[in-house]
Protein backbone atom coordinates (compact mmCIF):
# COMPACT_ATOMS: atom_id res chain seq x y z
CA UNK A 1 0.00 0.00 0.00
CA UNK A 2 2.44 2.84 -1.55
CA UNK A 3 0.03 5.62 -1.14
CA UNK A 4 -1.33 5.21 1.86
CA UNK A 5 -0.91 7.96 4.15
CA UNK A 6 -0.93 7.91 7.97
CA UNK A 7 -3.34 10.16 10.24
CA UNK A 8 -1.20 10.38 12.92
CA UNK A 9 -1.29 12.94 16.41
CA UNK A 10 0.24 15.91 14.43
CA UNK A 11 -2.07 15.59 11.45
CA UNK A 12 -5.15 15.55 14.40
CA UNK A 13 -3.65 18.44 16.46
CA UNK A 14 -3.69 20.60 13.16
CA UNK A 15 -7.09 20.30 12.19
CA UNK A 16 -8.45 20.43 15.60
CA UNK A 17 -9.61 23.07 17.48
CA UNK A 18 -10.19 23.00 21.03
CA UNK A 19 -12.29 25.34 23.20
CA UNK A 20 -13.08 25.75 27.30
CA UNK A 21 -15.66 23.57 28.55
CA UNK A 22 -15.98 21.42 25.15
CA UNK A 23 -14.90 17.95 24.26
CA UNK A 24 -14.51 17.61 20.50
CA UNK A 25 -14.62 14.29 18.83
CA UNK A 26 -10.92 14.21 17.73
CA UNK A 27 -9.91 14.37 21.21
CA UNK A 28 -10.79 10.91 21.71
CA UNK A 29 -10.76 9.11 18.48
CA UNK A 30 -7.89 5.85 17.83
CA UNK A 31 -5.06 6.40 16.05
CA UNK A 32 -1.92 3.99 14.48
CA UNK A 33 1.29 4.83 15.23
CA UNK A 34 2.74 3.11 12.25
CA UNK A 35 1.54 1.12 9.58
CA UNK A 36 3.58 -2.11 10.74
CA UNK A 37 1.62 -5.17 10.59
CA UNK A 38 -1.97 -2.61 10.33
CA UNK A 39 -3.94 -6.27 10.04
CA UNK A 40 -2.78 -7.00 13.57
CA UNK A 41 -3.18 -3.73 15.11
CA UNK A 42 -6.52 -3.22 14.04
CA UNK A 43 -7.10 -6.57 16.03
CA UNK A 44 -6.29 -5.88 19.37
CA UNK A 45 -8.04 -2.28 18.92
CA UNK A 46 -11.40 -2.07 20.60
CA UNK A 47 -13.33 -0.16 17.93
CA UNK A 48 -16.02 -1.08 15.79
CA UNK A 49 -15.37 0.90 12.93
CA UNK A 50 -12.46 2.20 10.68
CA UNK A 51 -12.05 5.61 9.07
CA UNK A 52 -9.79 6.15 6.06
CA UNK A 53 -10.07 8.39 2.62
CA UNK A 54 -9.42 8.06 -0.94
CA UNK A 55 -7.99 11.61 -2.01
CA UNK A 56 -7.99 10.96 -5.93
CA UNK A 57 -10.25 12.00 -8.86
CA UNK A 58 -8.54 9.75 -10.91
CA UNK A 59 -11.45 7.51 -11.77
CA UNK A 60 -14.06 11.07 -12.68
CA UNK A 61 -11.07 11.31 -15.13
CA UNK A 62 -11.18 8.34 -16.89
CA UNK A 63 -14.70 8.44 -16.79
CA UNK A 64 -14.84 12.30 -18.86
CA UNK A 65 -16.10 13.60 -15.20
CA UNK A 66 -14.99 16.91 -13.53
CA UNK A 67 -11.96 16.42 -11.09
CA UNK A 68 -12.38 17.81 -7.59
CA UNK A 69 -13.14 14.48 -5.30
CA UNK A 70 -9.37 14.27 -3.96
CA UNK A 71 -10.29 17.51 -1.89
CA UNK A 72 -13.56 15.74 0.22
CA UNK A 73 -11.32 13.90 2.52
CA UNK A 74 -9.44 17.00 4.40
CA UNK A 75 -12.64 19.09 3.88
CA UNK A 76 -14.85 16.61 6.09
CA UNK A 77 -11.64 15.54 8.43
CA UNK A 78 -11.36 19.14 9.43
CA UNK A 79 -15.11 19.18 10.48
CA UNK A 80 -15.39 15.80 12.20
CA UNK A 81 -12.65 16.40 14.44
CA UNK A 82 -14.40 19.08 15.74
CA UNK A 83 -17.61 17.51 16.45
CA UNK A 84 -19.09 17.32 19.79
CA UNK A 85 -17.72 13.90 21.79
CA UNK A 86 -20.77 13.79 23.98
CA UNK A 87 -23.66 10.78 24.94
CA UNK A 88 -24.52 10.83 21.18
CA UNK A 89 -21.03 10.17 19.40
CA UNK A 90 -18.72 7.33 19.91
CA UNK A 91 -15.18 8.67 19.06
CA UNK A 92 -13.18 6.35 21.22
CA UNK A 93 -14.47 3.30 19.29
CA UNK A 94 -13.23 4.74 15.89
CA UNK A 95 -9.84 4.26 13.90
CA UNK A 96 -8.85 6.65 11.96
CA UNK A 97 -6.52 5.16 9.55
CA UNK A 98 -5.36 7.45 7.30
CA UNK A 99 -5.53 8.27 3.34
CA UNK A 100 -4.98 6.84 -0.02
CA UNK A 101 -2.77 9.52 -1.87
CA UNK A 102 -1.64 8.57 -5.37
CA UNK A 103 0.13 11.91 -5.40
CA UNK A 104 2.26 10.72 -8.46
CA UNK A 105 -0.32 10.17 -10.67
CA UNK A 106 -2.51 13.06 -9.48
CA UNK A 107 0.73 15.12 -10.88
CA UNK A 108 0.29 13.17 -14.24
CA UNK A 109 -3.33 13.93 -14.34
CA UNK A 110 -3.08 17.75 -14.21
CA UNK A 111 -1.00 17.18 -17.80
CA UNK A 112 -3.83 15.41 -18.85
CA UNK A 113 -6.56 16.51 -21.12
CA UNK A 114 -9.77 14.33 -21.29
CA UNK A 115 -10.31 14.87 -24.81
CA UNK A 116 -7.04 12.84 -25.74
CA UNK A 117 -7.51 9.05 -25.68
CA UNK A 118 -4.09 8.18 -24.49
CA UNK A 119 -4.79 9.94 -21.71
CA UNK A 120 -7.80 8.79 -20.85
CA UNK A 121 -6.17 5.16 -21.17
CA UNK A 122 -3.66 5.73 -18.94
CA UNK A 123 -5.86 7.20 -16.12
CA UNK A 124 -7.83 4.24 -16.64
CA UNK A 125 -4.80 1.89 -16.11
CA UNK A 126 -3.97 3.55 -12.97
CA UNK A 127 -7.26 3.35 -11.76
CA UNK A 128 -6.25 -0.53 -11.81
CA UNK A 129 -3.85 0.22 -9.58
CA UNK A 130 -5.70 2.21 -7.05
CA UNK A 131 -8.36 -0.27 -7.24
CA UNK A 132 -5.76 -3.25 -6.14
CA UNK A 133 -5.15 -0.42 -2.89
CA UNK A 134 -8.33 0.07 -1.75
CA UNK A 135 -9.46 -3.71 -2.49
CA UNK A 136 -6.53 -4.66 0.37
CA UNK A 137 -7.22 -2.00 2.84
CA UNK A 138 -10.69 -2.69 3.33
CA UNK A 139 -10.35 -6.50 2.86
CA UNK A 140 -7.89 -6.81 5.65
CA UNK A 141 -10.77 -3.94 7.89
CA UNK A 142 -13.21 -6.54 7.75
CA UNK A 143 -10.99 -9.57 8.35
CA UNK A 144 -9.96 -7.75 11.54
CA UNK A 145 -13.68 -7.45 12.22
CA UNK A 146 -14.18 -4.42 11.71
CA UNK A 147 -16.74 -1.92 10.11
CA UNK A 148 -14.73 0.30 7.12
CA UNK A 149 -16.07 3.95 6.32
CA UNK A 150 -14.74 5.13 3.30
CA UNK A 151 -14.44 8.84 2.03
CA UNK A 152 -13.55 10.68 -1.21
CA UNK A 153 -12.78 9.62 -4.19
CA UNK A 154 -14.45 8.72 -7.34
CA UNK A 155 -17.52 5.92 -7.15
CA UNK A 156 -14.94 3.83 -9.16
CA UNK A 157 -13.76 3.15 -5.47
CA UNK A 158 -17.46 0.98 -5.08
CA UNK A 159 -15.29 -2.15 -7.19
CA UNK A 160 -12.33 -1.93 -4.38
CA UNK A 161 -14.70 -1.59 -1.42
CA UNK A 162 -17.32 -4.62 -2.67
CA UNK A 163 -13.65 -6.88 -3.62
CA UNK A 164 -11.98 -6.65 -0.17
CA UNK A 165 -15.28 -7.22 1.69
CA UNK A 166 -16.31 -10.48 -0.36
CA UNK A 167 -12.65 -11.41 -0.47
CA UNK A 168 -12.21 -10.69 3.70
CA UNK A 169 -16.05 -12.84 4.13
CA UNK A 170 -15.26 -15.61 1.25
CA UNK A 171 -18.77 -14.82 -0.50
CA UNK A 172 -19.98 -12.24 -2.90
CA UNK A 173 -21.80 -9.42 -1.37
CA UNK A 174 -25.02 -7.18 -2.08
CA UNK A 175 -24.83 -3.68 -1.93
CA UNK A 176 -27.54 -0.94 -1.72
CA UNK A 177 -26.58 2.26 -4.30
CA UNK A 178 -27.51 5.88 -2.99
CA UNK A 179 -26.97 7.02 -6.66
CA UNK A 180 -28.77 9.32 -9.84
CA UNK A 181 -26.55 6.79 -11.92
CA UNK A 182 -26.55 2.90 -11.73
CA UNK A 183 -22.50 2.85 -12.68
CA UNK A 184 -23.31 -0.22 -14.60
CA UNK A 185 -21.30 0.49 -17.89
CA UNK A 186 -19.38 -1.69 -19.91
CA UNK A 187 -15.82 -3.29 -19.14
CA UNK A 188 -14.08 -0.73 -20.96
CA UNK A 189 -11.21 0.01 -18.52
CA UNK A 190 -11.68 0.91 -14.86
CA UNK A 191 -13.41 4.51 -14.20
CA UNK A 192 -16.10 5.71 -12.10
CA UNK A 193 -18.86 4.50 -13.88
CA UNK A 194 -18.21 0.87 -13.97
CA UNK A 195 -17.48 0.19 -10.81
CA UNK A 196 -20.40 -1.98 -10.14
CA UNK A 197 -20.47 -3.70 -13.38
CA UNK A 198 -16.46 -4.94 -13.19
CA UNK A 199 -17.62 -6.47 -9.60
CA UNK A 200 -20.89 -8.19 -10.85
CA UNK A 201 -18.72 -9.50 -13.48
CA UNK A 202 -16.11 -10.63 -11.47
CA UNK A 203 -18.61 -12.14 -9.01
CA UNK A 204 -17.63 -10.22 -6.22
CA UNK A 205 -20.94 -8.71 -6.36
CA UNK A 206 -24.15 -10.83 -6.08
CA UNK A 207 -27.31 -8.11 -5.95
CA UNK A 208 -27.60 -4.61 -6.68
CA UNK A 209 -29.66 -2.12 -5.73
CA UNK A 210 -29.83 1.07 -6.95
CA UNK A 211 -32.13 3.81 -4.83
CA UNK A 212 -33.31 7.24 -6.40
CA UNK A 213 -31.80 6.93 -10.14
CA UNK A 214 -32.66 9.82 -12.26
CA UNK A 215 -34.54 9.15 -15.12
CA UNK A 216 -33.21 11.59 -17.46
CA UNK A 217 -29.42 10.62 -16.74
CA UNK A 218 -29.95 6.76 -17.47
CA UNK A 219 -29.51 5.48 -21.15
CA UNK A 220 -31.50 3.21 -22.62
CA UNK A 221 -28.74 0.55 -23.23
CA UNK A 222 -27.96 0.63 -19.45
CA UNK A 223 -31.69 0.05 -18.54
CA UNK A 224 -31.76 -2.85 -20.95
CA UNK A 225 -28.71 -4.20 -19.22
CA UNK A 226 -30.07 -4.01 -15.71
CA UNK A 227 -33.64 -5.25 -16.52
CA UNK A 228 -32.58 -8.43 -18.03
CA UNK A 229 -30.60 -9.16 -14.40
CA UNK A 230 -34.04 -7.98 -12.60
CA UNK A 231 -33.41 -10.70 -10.03
CA UNK A 232 -30.08 -9.34 -8.76
CA UNK A 233 -30.27 -6.30 -10.15
CA UNK A 234 -33.02 -4.02 -9.08
CA UNK A 235 -33.69 -0.20 -8.73
CA UNK A 236 -36.35 2.32 -8.17
CA UNK A 237 -36.44 5.90 -9.88
CA UNK A 238 -35.55 9.64 -7.98
CA UNK A 239 -38.34 10.99 -10.01
CA UNK A 240 -41.17 8.07 -9.19
CA UNK A 241 -40.32 8.94 -5.15
CA UNK A 242 -40.11 12.63 -5.28
CA UNK A 243 -41.66 14.82 -8.21
CA UNK A 244 -44.69 11.77 -9.18
CA UNK A 245 -45.40 10.52 -5.81
CA UNK A 246 -46.08 6.96 -7.01
CA UNK A 247 -43.36 5.61 -5.01
CA UNK A 248 -43.13 5.86 -1.13
CA UNK A 249 -39.96 6.76 0.08
CA UNK A 250 -40.25 4.84 3.36
CA UNK A 251 -41.46 2.12 1.76
CA UNK A 252 -38.66 1.48 -0.99
CA UNK A 253 -36.57 2.30 1.87
CA UNK A 254 -37.99 -1.46 3.15
CA UNK A 255 -38.22 -2.91 -0.27
CA UNK A 256 -34.53 -2.13 -1.40
CA UNK A 257 -33.89 -3.61 2.27
CA UNK A 258 -35.68 -6.88 1.52
CA UNK A 259 -33.68 -7.46 -2.14
CA UNK A 260 -30.50 -6.96 -0.04
CA UNK A 261 -30.62 -8.31 3.68
CA UNK A 262 -30.23 -11.87 2.97
CA UNK A 263 -26.68 -11.88 2.59
CA UNK A 264 -23.64 -9.19 4.14
CA UNK A 265 -23.73 -5.90 2.13
CA UNK A 266 -22.35 -2.35 1.37
CA UNK A 267 -23.97 0.85 2.06
CA UNK A 268 -22.79 3.45 -1.24
CA UNK A 269 -23.63 6.84 -0.92
CA UNK A 270 -22.92 9.31 -4.42
CA UNK A 271 -23.51 12.90 -3.91
CA UNK A 272 -24.46 13.41 -7.23
CA UNK A 273 -27.72 12.17 -5.87
CA UNK A 274 -27.93 14.97 -3.33
CA UNK A 275 -29.37 18.52 -4.26
CA UNK A 276 -27.03 21.38 -4.72
CA UNK A 277 -23.82 19.26 -3.22
CA UNK A 278 -20.67 20.07 -5.09
CA UNK A 279 -19.65 16.84 -7.59
CA UNK A 280 -18.55 15.92 -10.58
CA UNK A 281 -22.05 16.07 -11.59
CA UNK A 282 -23.82 18.02 -9.37
CA UNK A 283 -27.75 18.11 -9.55
CA UNK A 284 -29.95 21.24 -8.55
CA UNK A 285 -32.88 18.37 -8.26
CA UNK A 286 -32.08 15.29 -5.58
CA UNK A 287 -32.69 13.90 -2.13
CA UNK A 288 -32.17 16.81 0.65
CA UNK A 289 -29.31 15.93 3.19
CA UNK A 290 -31.62 14.72 5.48
CA UNK A 291 -33.35 11.83 3.40
CA UNK A 292 -29.51 10.94 2.49
CA UNK A 293 -28.80 11.13 6.54
CA UNK A 294 -32.25 8.48 6.73
CA UNK A 295 -30.82 6.47 4.39
CA UNK A 296 -27.81 5.72 5.93
CA UNK A 297 -29.36 5.22 9.40
CA UNK A 298 -32.04 2.58 7.96
CA UNK A 299 -29.27 0.95 6.34
CA UNK A 300 -26.63 1.53 8.62
CA UNK A 301 -28.25 -0.49 11.92
CA UNK A 302 -28.75 -3.93 9.93
CA UNK A 303 -26.95 -6.67 11.06
CA UNK A 304 -25.53 -7.44 7.74
CA UNK A 305 -24.23 -3.97 6.98
CA UNK A 306 -20.69 -4.25 6.22
CA UNK A 307 -19.65 -0.90 5.13
CA UNK A 308 -20.23 2.68 4.37
CA UNK A 309 -18.47 4.39 1.03
CA UNK A 310 -19.71 8.16 0.80
CA UNK A 311 -17.96 9.59 -2.90
CA UNK A 312 -18.06 11.98 -5.50
CA UNK A 313 -18.17 15.14 -3.37
CA UNK A 314 -15.81 17.66 -4.86
CA UNK A 315 -15.75 20.59 -2.36
CA UNK A 316 -13.46 22.69 -4.34
CA UNK A 317 -15.92 22.67 -7.59
CA UNK A 318 -18.59 24.91 -5.00
CA UNK A 319 -18.07 27.85 -3.19
CA UNK A 320 -16.21 28.21 0.17
CA UNK A 321 -19.67 27.61 1.98
CA UNK A 322 -21.19 25.18 -0.29
CA UNK A 323 -17.36 23.28 0.67
CA UNK A 324 -17.97 23.32 4.45
CA UNK A 325 -21.33 22.47 3.90
CA UNK A 326 -20.17 19.57 2.24
CA UNK A 327 -17.62 18.55 4.97
CA UNK A 328 -20.35 18.67 7.61
CA UNK A 329 -22.75 16.66 5.88
CA UNK A 330 -20.55 14.04 5.89
CA UNK A 331 -19.70 14.31 8.76
CA UNK A 332 -23.18 14.13 9.57
CA UNK A 333 -23.53 10.76 7.88
CA UNK A 334 -20.13 9.24 9.31
CA UNK A 335 -22.04 10.02 13.00
CA UNK A 336 -25.57 8.45 12.11
CA UNK A 337 -23.90 5.41 10.82
CA UNK A 338 -21.94 4.63 13.81
CA UNK A 339 -24.87 5.52 16.01
CA UNK A 340 -27.16 3.36 14.20
CA UNK A 341 -24.63 0.34 14.69
CA UNK A 342 -25.93 -2.39 17.17
CA UNK A 343 -29.41 -0.28 17.29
Amino acid sequence: MNNLVLFDDSQRDRFLSKRKGETKFGEHIQLLPNFNFIYDQMLKLDVTHVLFGISEDIGVFANNGKPGTSTAWETTIKILLNTQSNTYTTPNKLLILGHVFPKKALKRLSKWESSNKKDIKKARQIVGDIDAEVSQLVYQIVKAGKIPIIIGGGHNNAYGNIKGTSLALNKPINVVNFDAHTDFRPEEGRHSGNGFSYAYAEEFLNKYFIFGLHENYTSDSILKTINKLKKKVDYNTFEAIKIRKELDYNDELELALKHIENKPFGIEVDCDAIENIPSSAMTPSGFSGNETREFVSFFGKHKNAKYLHICEAAPSLGTKQQATQTGKLISYLITDFMRAYGN
